[in-house]
């Protein structure tokens, strides 16, 4: 059995955790609001921009002259995967549900006979598909030391990824986040990038059934709009990922305060008991020698 000395630094040990993970909580919740109203605020943009390209490239689609961007490769045989995680743990499950998102993606692409390759996102994703994806991994983008995530940070991924098409380097890219939902639910969400999802069904009449004529013609401003489509994209993308960190962090640091909490009750129980018991063995020790004499 421990000894009452055991028992009072392990009591201050778990206090001054509960202490560590108080504090990151509270942090962690002022972090949050500003990141949900800022992956609120991106949202209306990049579903304008789909929308947008989606209407011009109704009549661009099945044109041999269109866009590669939009007309992709006409193959599918080789996959990028974006992979959008955490520079830093201590977030509950956030990190390992898009990694268990995209390797469900990953393994269904490889069973179909397809070459995969992993452009990891973040700190986390790469440590954890080192481990089964070493040789998938071509590249790595770190955002450590952002502490607001803008445009500035979407734009280099955005470019990287262009580079890799324009070298004929993949066929199809698709991105992997986490789309926050609330501080209890982050949704692990697979998006395709390259090339451009277009709605065959969207209704370009829309919007009280205006028809557009467009100066430039359509196949100009897509080939303007398209690259930078990329970058608009993965900006929502970042957002709703440093939404759902710090949710998933808050509510991680709250589990862990109350779990804290509980274990110091239960040790302080085992160490109250452990005196009453050493106090009641000295005395029976005492009176028993007392006896005695």
């Amino acid at each position: 059995m421990p000894s009452l000395k055991e028992f009072r630094n392990r009591i201050a040990s778990v206090k001054s955790t509960r202490k560590i993970t108080r504090a990151m909580q509270m942090v962690a919740a002022s972090k949050l609001k500003r990141a949900q109203d800022a992956a609120q605020s991106a949202r209306p943009y990049a579903e304008k921009m789909a929308m947008v390209i989606g209407g011009l490239a109704g009549s661009e689609a099945g044109n041999p002259g269109a866009p590669r961007l939009l007309s992709g490769t006409g193959l599918d045989n080789v996959q990028l995967v974006v992979v959008a995680t955490a520079e830093r743990g201590l977030c509950g499950g956030f990190n390992t549900n898009i990694v268990r998102r995209a390797r469900v993606l990953i393994e269904s692409l490889l069973k179909e006979g397809k070459e995969v390759k992993i452009l990891c996102v973040g700190r986390k994703g790469r440590d954890q598909f080192r481990r089964i994806y070493s040789k998938h991994i071509i590249d790595t983008i770190e955002l450590a030391g952002v502490k607001r995530i803008g445009f500035a940070n979407a734009e280099p991924i955005g470019e990287r990824v262009l580079e890799l098409f324009e070298n004929g380097e993949f066929d199809v890219a698709t991105i992997v986040y986490s789309k926050f939902k609330s501080v209890m639910s982050q949704e692990p969400t697979v998006q395709r990038l390259i090339p451009a999802p277009v709605d065959e069904n969207e209704d370009l009449t829309a919007g009280g059934g205006s028809i557009y004529e467009y100066e430039p013609d359509e196949a100009e401003i897509l080939a303007e709009l398209l690259p930078r489509n990329v970058s608009v994209q993965i900006f929502p993308a970042l957002l709703e990922n440093a939404a759902s960190e710090q949710g998933a962090r808050m509510s991680a640091m709250d589990s862990a305060t109350r779990n804290a909490g509980d274990v110091v009750d239960r040790l302080t129980l085992q160490y109250n008991r452990t005196r009453q018991a050493i106090i009641t063995k000295e005395l029976i020790e005492i009176i028993s020698g007392a006896e005695a004499l």
